[in-house]
């Protein structure tokens, strides 16, 4: 005849239990987490705020790259504009390259641009077909009607802040009046074939900071939108 046994679990055993629970929640956030960090990582923005170069600061364009983010179903990122400060008495330098994380980076059609900083200012597959804006379309660029490739950047060609004398961030993303940006081509095309003309992040300065400023050199004050986590 069979005997059964009705054992309480023992003050170990019920620990094990929690430990084994714990770590099956900790497994269950860690994929989540991973699971949230797929997808969309770069874009250009489909419009500005509507005033020129003027962004509200690197801070104001960080959250017009949230706030399209977000509208897409990418809001669960981190987004950062590829945009440099220049130092004044009152701020210091920050460099474009710095502020948006390690990648890989993906646009909105599941295309790999960069695999981390380092090819992103080298061998990247920025282009107009890849430069895709939050909601995947494609850029107007030379050719089209109109002409918006200018991407404000106010950066050197690896990234960093432009030093010296002279406006290239039209006052730090603050002006919509008189005053320059650096801007680059997302098509890496230009009116000839020097290097220039093809950077992605480094080609001409603009002839005002104004949304009509801009649009008379093929500009619509839009910018880079990078996932930095």
């Amino acid at each position: 005849m069979l005997q059964t046994t009705n054992k309480k679990p023992t003050r170990t055993t019920r620990a094990w239990g929690l430990v084994a629970g714990a770590a099956a929640v900790a497994v269950l956030a860690a994929c989540g987490t991973m699971a949230g960090k797929t997808g969309m990582s770069f874009f250009v923005t489909s419009a500005g705020p509507g005033k020129g170069a003027d962004l509200g600061g690197l801070a104001g364009a960080d959250k017009q790259c949230q706030a399209l983010a977000t509208a897409a179903g990418a809001g669960n990122r981190t987004w950062r504009a590829y945009l440099s400060q220049q130092p004044t008495a009152n701020v210091p330098g920050v460099n474009a390259r710095d502020r948006i994380g390690k990648g890989p980076w993906i646009n909105a059609k599941g295309v790999v641009i960069a695999t981390d900083v380092a090819q992103l200012h080298g061998s990247n597959n920025i282009n107009k077909q890849t430069a895709l804006t939050e909601t995947g379309a494609v850029v107007n660029a030379s050719g089209d009607t109109p002409n918006m490739h200018d991407i404000l950047t106010g950066s050197q060609p690896d990234g960093s802040y432009i030093a010296g004398n002279v406006n290239t961030t039209c006052g730090n993303w603050t002006q919509s009046g008189e005053g320059s940006a650096m801007v680059g081509h997302h098509n890496k095309a230009g009116l000839d074939e020097s290097v220039p003309a093809k950077s992605w992040n480094s080609s001409h300065l603009t002839k005002g900071c104004s949304a009509d400023a801009l649009k008379g050199t093929g500009g619509a004050g839009l910018f880079y939108c990078f996932a930095a986590d």
